[in-house]
C-alpha cells in the first residue's frame, strides 16, 4: 500500500474491548492537538468490504468524513479508537501496510472481567438471547467457520467472549508487525484508578505536550455488570480458564491483574 503523501491516521486505540478506550479516548480528545472521530469507532480496518488494494490516499479519503471539517492541515495528531482492531491479525496486517509507523495504544482489562463484560453489553444490544455460562461454554461451535467473518451480525464480533481475552496472541502478532516501541500496553485498571497519570503517560507516548485536563474525568466501565449475582458466581471458573493465559502474559509483557 503506498501513497504520495503521509498517512493521516497516525496512532491507534486499537484495543481490547471493554477495556476502557472509550474513556480514553474522551480524555484523550481534549487535548487541543488531538483529533479522533466524532462516533470515536470509525471501523475502516476491520469493514467487511476493505479493499486489500487500497492506497494510503484511498483509506484516509474513507476516515476524512468522520472528522468534523475533515482533515486539516497544521500540527494536529489524528487517530482512531477502534478496539477491536488489535483482535485479528487481518486488521493489523491491513493497518500495517497503511502506516507502518502507527503507534498503539493497548488497553488489557482483566480477561475475566472483560470477557463478563461483553456478554452483558450484547445482551442489551439484543444480539445475545444465551444464558451467561451457556454463552461460554458454547462459543467455540458459534465461532467455527466465522474466523474471517467481519460482517456486522458475524458472531467473531458479537460472541468472542472468551477469545478477545487471549491477549498473548493478540500482541505477538501486533510485535511482529509493528516495532515494539511503537506500541504502548496498559492495564485499564491504571486508567480507572489513575486516569491523569495514564493519561500523561498516553501523552509522552505520542510526543505531545502535557495540557492542564483538570481533574473532572469520567468514570471507567460505566454501567458494567458488578452487582449481578450469576457473574460474581462464575467468576472464579472464568478466571481459572485464563490461567495459563495469564502466566504468558506477565512473562512475555510483564503485564499482571491486581484484582484474581
Amino acid at each position: 500500500m503506498s501513497s504520495h503523501s503521509a498517512p493521516r491516521i497516525r496512532f491507534m486505540i486499537g484495543g481490547v474491548q471493554k477495556g476502557g478506550t472509550t474513556a480514553l479516548a474522551h480524555y484523550l480528545s481534549a487535548h487541543p492537538g488531538v483529533r479522533l472521530p466524532a462516533r470515536k469507532e470509525a471501523h475502516v480496518f476491520d469493514a467487511a468490504d476493505f479493499d486489500e488494494a487500497a492506497t494510503a490516499g484511498e483509506v484516509d479519503a474513507r476516515f476524512a468524513p468522520m472528522f468534523p471539517g475533515g482533515f486539516a492541515d497544521g500540527d494536529v495528531l489524528y487517530g482512531d479508537a477502534t478496539p477491536i482492531s488489535i483482535f485479528h491479525n487481518r486488521f493489523i496486517e491491513r493497518i500495517a501496510r497503511y502506516n507502518p509507523a502507527m503507534r498503539w495504544i493497548v488497553l488489557l482489562r482483566e480477561p475475566a472481567d472483560r470477557a463478563i463484560s461483553q456478554y452483558y453489553m450484547e445482551r442489551g444490544r439484543g444480539d445475545e438471547h444465551r444464558c451467561l455460562p451457556l454463552a461460554l461454554l458454547t462459543e467455540g461451535r458459534r465461532l467455527r467457520g466465522h474466523e474471517n467473518d467481519f460482517s456486522a451480525g458475524s458472531p467473531l464480533r458479537h460472541h468472542s467472549y472468551l477469545a478477545r481475552g487471549r491477549y498473548v496472541r493478540q500482541l505477538d502478532t501486533l510485535v511482529a508487525a509493528f516495532p515494539r516501541e511503537q506500541v504502548l500496553v496498559l492495564r485499564s485498571e491504571d486508567l480507572r484508578a489513575e486516569p491523569g497519570r495514564t493519561l500523561d503517560r498516553v501523552l509522552c507516548f505520542l510526543g505531545l505536550p502535557p495540557f492542564d485536563h483538570g481533574r473532572a474525568f469520567a468514570p471507567v466501565f460505566a454501567g458494567d455488570w458488578h452487582g449481578r449475582w450469576l457473574p460474581r458466581l462464575l467468576r472464579p471458573w472464568i478466571v481459572r480458564l485464563y490461567r495459563g493465559e495469564r502466566v504468558a502474559l506477565r512473562t512475555r509483557y510483564g503485564i499482571s491483574f491486581s484484582d484474581v
